[in-house]
């Protein structure tokens, strides 16, 4: 009896050790934080973002099977420093944010990790449809401010099709071309805060 009580314990402390513990948990901090994005309307590029957003991250520097990415964005908080053109967005021809209010993504995993870059995967749901995709991501590190708070940050670029996203209005122009691309470039310049509890 007395041996069969060592062996669930000694199996228990192996499931423990060999299971792998969560990384730290950092808040993304949204007053140094862009989600940015750039889209092709005829000759040039509309470059925009969103004001309104809210993420967390796991990250340790020595373990990237741990990490992991959750974020929300309001579609309505889209700003592309022009009213009228934020107005459009926001209806039915584009983001839909009555019926569709928020962006979301959430990791799947990380590949090719360096010590300056890896693969971002995970889940990207916009105007409500639900798409993998990849985020190059380049690791600015990790620092404590003047403060006594712990950053990380990140740099996580991506292109994605709007048309997979069911974002397919359009017009042409009378030469033929389309007025808006179908490629959508987004950059995230992204700061988080260790959850110890933030000092100012």
């Amino acid at each position: 009896m007395k041996s069969r009580h060592l062996l669930v314990i000694g199996l228990l402390l192996f499931s423990f050790l060999s299971s792998p513990a969560s990384a730290a948990t950092y808040t993304v901090d949204t007053d140094h934080t862009t989600v940015g994005f750039k889209i092709r309307h005829l000759l040039s590029y509309v470059q925009g973002q969103f004001n309104q957003f809210e993420g967390t991250f796991e990250y340790d520097p020595e373990r990237p099977e741990a990490w992991k990415v959750e974020a929300t964005v309001q579609a309505a908080s889209i700003d592309t420093n022009v009213a009228a053109r934020d107005k459009h967005l926001r209806s039915a021809d584009f983001f839909d944010v009555e019926t569709h209010p928020t962006l979301t993504f959430k990791s799947t995993q990380v590949t090719g990790v360096t010590s300056s870059g890896a693969k971002l995967h995970g889940l990207l749901t916009l105007h409500g449809v639900e798409k993998p995709v990849v985020f190059d991501l380049e690791i600015l590190g990790v620092v404590r401010d003047p403060w006594g708070n712990t950053l990380a940050g990140f740099t996580a670029k991506t292109v994605v099709n709007r048309k997979d996203f069911g974002l397919t209005w359009n017009q042409a122009v009378e030469t033929g071309q389309l007025l808006v691309g179908e490629e959508v470039g987004i950059a995230l310049e992204v700061s988080g805060i260790l959850e110890q509890g933030k000092k100012q």
